[in-house]
């Protein structure tokens, strides 16, 4: 029987290296760059909190692999209670390029924990290039299985760094100009100071706050900003 082959992923169009707001992780990008063109770790490990764009970086690095003829695949493990079947690994080992986000949620699943073993294995005997990433370091996961827990800890471990409050400022600035527009420092600081921190939800504050201004033909003032969140958020 032949082995099976997983689904295709969707690529995220706006998840690129170009649409990432670098601040102080310059290290992390050019460690991922040098990795997908062969001058590189064959295995990266990334971690962090929860919204500092892990899952950004591995939809980037599956469209720079694209770019350079590479077969890419990007599988998220969202939680430990909602894991897909492990038969989706079957086949993976023939990608150029495998990342896999939140692989801490693996831990403690016999089946799972196994599967990815075996995958692994494979997978690095093809010299293919194998991302990470988890929230917490290699050595914090409760990697059950020993050899795997061995494993995780291969290749470069990388933390990706916290933005300080004016890196958040200029990375709204950044994200609004790659949206195309423009929010000033003034509105950037507000929402930092009186919403959700983590990007995520200020990327998303970010499209809202564009349809309106699209809507009612205004820049993003700071009192444009106060009275659109008044009524969306």
């Amino acid at each position: 029987m032949a082995e099976q082959l997983p689904v295709n992923f969707e690529f995220r169009a706006n998840q690129t290296f170009m649409d990432f707001f670098v601040g102080s992780n310059q290290e992390i990008i050019a460690h991922l760059q040098n990795c997908l063109d062969g001058t590189g770790e064959q295995q990266i490990f990334i971690w962090g909190e929860s919204g500092l764009g892990k899952s950004h970086l591995l939809q980037a690095c599956c469209h720079q692999a694209r770019q350079h003829q590479l077969d890419a695949f990007y599988l998220s493990l969202h939680s430990p209670t909602t894991l897909p079947d492990p038969a989706i690994l079957a086949g993976l080992d023939q990608f150029d390029l495998v990342c896999l986000d939140n692989i801490e949620n693996i831990a403690g699943d016999p089946v799972w924990e196994q599967t990815f073993f075996n995958f692994f294995n494979l997978h690095r005997s093809y010299n293919h290039k194998l991302i990470l990433s988890a929230r917490c370091a290699p050595p914090t996961i409760a990697i059950v299985l020993p050899d795997l827990q061995t494993r995780l800890n291969w290749g470069l471990t990388l933390k990706l760094q916290h933005l300080t409050e004016q890196d958040s400022i200029n990375a709204l600035i950044f994200k609004a100009k790659v949206l195309g527009f423009e929010i000033s420092p003034q509105a950037g600081r507000f929402l930092l100071i009186h919403y959700q921190r983590d990007l995520a939800s200020l990327w998303s504050l970010l499209d809202t706050l564009d349809r309106a201004s699209l809507a009612a033909k205004r820049k993003l003032t700071l009192p444009f900003v106060k009275k659109i969140l008044e009524h969306t958020v």
